[in-house]
């Protein structure tokens, strides 16, 4: 296929936002430059998109604004938002109740418009800056997201530069429906993690390991995923120690047989079941209002409150150790 690129509309501010499609004969994937969003993608033979997303940049300012979009410069919650870099407390910016930090804050990666860098047929390069000091974090950063297709893989490798000892931690927050449909409790999912951190009633991880096994969190082997208001999952499963080569993570299968393999470098994936809201008043692609438990978000990342947690995998970086990751999904039909 060919590179195309059009207008999503303005931000609310009037800065123009860019749609870009790639793909193979196989997979064709729409991101936005808005958040680097991973908006839509379409597999061959599915006439319904995998993922929720909008044709609204409304949509993504307001109450989707983690839908598909990449959470950082530190993704997930800092306990009392503060923690040590290079051997010196830092503060961040509190914008969750009791005083925590969630996604790098108000000012993240996730809510402004990304640079394009290169574009063709099969990838989309885009990159954004963070000035030192933005919501607390030190040093002026440069990311890159790369997306690029495979057949019916989809790639995406990001990169992180600092002139400044500082915290990097960058996650995809799509949320998956291999389906179609208004609920998730259809899938099967399979996480290769035999551990995960525990966590409080708000969230907050206590730095403590938890073992999945006779748990309704064991998914060592693959099984129904069923959240409800009785049981629900938002919490980090351990895949590793620390970063390390593209190694299995995930896979999610659909009743409809369409399954998605996830990989990643990460220590962490963060699995989460839209629990807590819906995308009222935004339709998603098939035109109707997304209800709470229609879609898994599955997030590789460092494991939660990292920098607190002597024990917990680094996601420090700086002038001499630059921020990667490489994490791939991979499609398959009925």
């Amino acid at each position: 296929m060919t590179a195309v690129s059009k207008s999503f509309g303005t931000t609310a501010q009037g800065a123009p936002v860019t749609a870009y499609t790639i793909g193979s004969e196989a997979l064709r994937v729409t991101v936005l430059s808005w958040g680097a969003v991973l908006q839509d993608v379409r597999l061959n033979g599915i006439a319904h998109s995998l993922t929720l997303g909008t044709d609204q940049i409304a949509a993504y300012e307001a109450g989707m604004i983690s839908f598909g979009a990449l959470m950082g410069p530190v993704a997930n919650r800092i306990r009392n938002a503060r923690a040590p870099i290079a051997g010196v407390m830092h503060a961040f910016e509190a914008n969750l109740p009791g005083g925590h930090t969630l996604h790098g804050g108000s000012a993240g990666t996730q809510g402004r418009v990304w640079d394009l860098v290169a574009q063709g047929p099969d990838h989309v390069t885009l990159e954004t800056e963070l000035l030192d000091g933005l919501s607390g974090f030190p040093g002026h950063r440069r990311v890159q997201a790369r997306y690029r297709v495979t057949g019916c893989d989809l790639d995406l490798e990001i990169t992180g530069t600092s002139d400044a000892p500082t915290l990097m931690n960058i996650a995809n927050h799509s949320y998956w429906n291999l389906d179609g449909t208004d609920r998730i409790d259809g899938h099967r999912l399979q996480v290769h993690a035999e551990r995960y951190t525990e966590s409080g009633e708000d969230l907050m991880v206590t730095g403590a390991l938890g073992k999945v096994a006779g748990t309704p969190l064991d998914f060592t082997e693959p099984r129904p995923f069923a959240p409800g208001p009785d049981r629900r999952y938002d919490l980090n499963y351990v895949l590793a120690e620390a970063r390390r080569g593209l190694s299995p993570a995930c896979k999610l299968t659909g009743a409809s047989g369409v399954s998605m393999e996830m990989f990643t470098t990460e220590p962490g994936l963060q699995v989460f079941d839209l629990g807590t809201f819906d995308t009222a008043p935004f339709p998603v692609h098939s035109g109707r209002i997304a209800p709470r438990f229609s879609a898994i978000a599955l997030e590789a990342q460092v494991w939660p409150d990292a920098a607190n947690h002597a024990g917990f995998p680094s996601l420090e970086m700086g002038p001499d150790a630059p921020y990667r990751q490489h994490t791939r999904w991979r499609f398959a039909g009925p």
